[in-house]
């Protein structure tokens, strides 16, 4: 019997099993969010099972996983700025009230959200966002998703004068 992937995030993710990763990065795993009323929301999963907060990590460890964090929060903004003129900005945050393990969410915000939760937390947002199936991950968001992609194959090269132009 095979176990649904979201029951371990992080075992599926190392064996290759889980279908948000987008890449696998120094100290974690750059993943696609399963939610997408906003376009582009993406987490930084650890890498490390049974690691349920950034303390817990070694400092030379903990100092990778937030330079993972560094360059999947400027892929997704790179990939949202140029996909949607009305992209702000991206909001990070770390919670884990309720998934026991390490992981970053990433949450572009744009000028088309409701004005009265468009300078709020995300989080405030109604319960049917996170559970209608318009929302879902799936095909309509593979664009998204290469592009997100793409800029973070960029970013993780070596540091080249290209990319010190951006």
């Amino acid at each position: 019997m095979t176990t649904d992937w979201r029951a371990d995030r992080i075992g599926t993710a190392l064996r290759g099993e889980n279908p948000t990763v987008l890449r696998q990065l120094d100290a974690g795993f750059a993943v696609i969010g399963d939610v997408q009323f906003l376009p582009g929301y993406s987490v930084l999963l650890t890498d490390t099972p049974g690691v349920e907060r950034l303390t817990d990590l070694p400092r030379p460890r903990r100092l990778a996983y937030l330079s993972d964090l560094d360059r999947l929060g400027e892929a997704v903004e790179l990939a949202c700025r140029a996909a949607d003129p009305a992209f702000r900005r991206v909001n990070i945050e770390i919670l884990g009230n309720k998934d026991p393990f390490l992981h970053v969410h990433i949450w572009p915000r744009f000028d088309w959200e409701p004005e009265h939760l468009v300078e709020k937390p995300v989080w405030l947002y109604p319960p049917t966002n996170w559970q209608d199936p318009q929302h879902a991950l799936g095909p309509a968001h593979d664009a998204l998703r290469a592009a997100i992609t793409a800029e973070l194959g960029l970013l993780v090269q070596p540091f080249t004068a290209a990319k010190a132009d951006r």
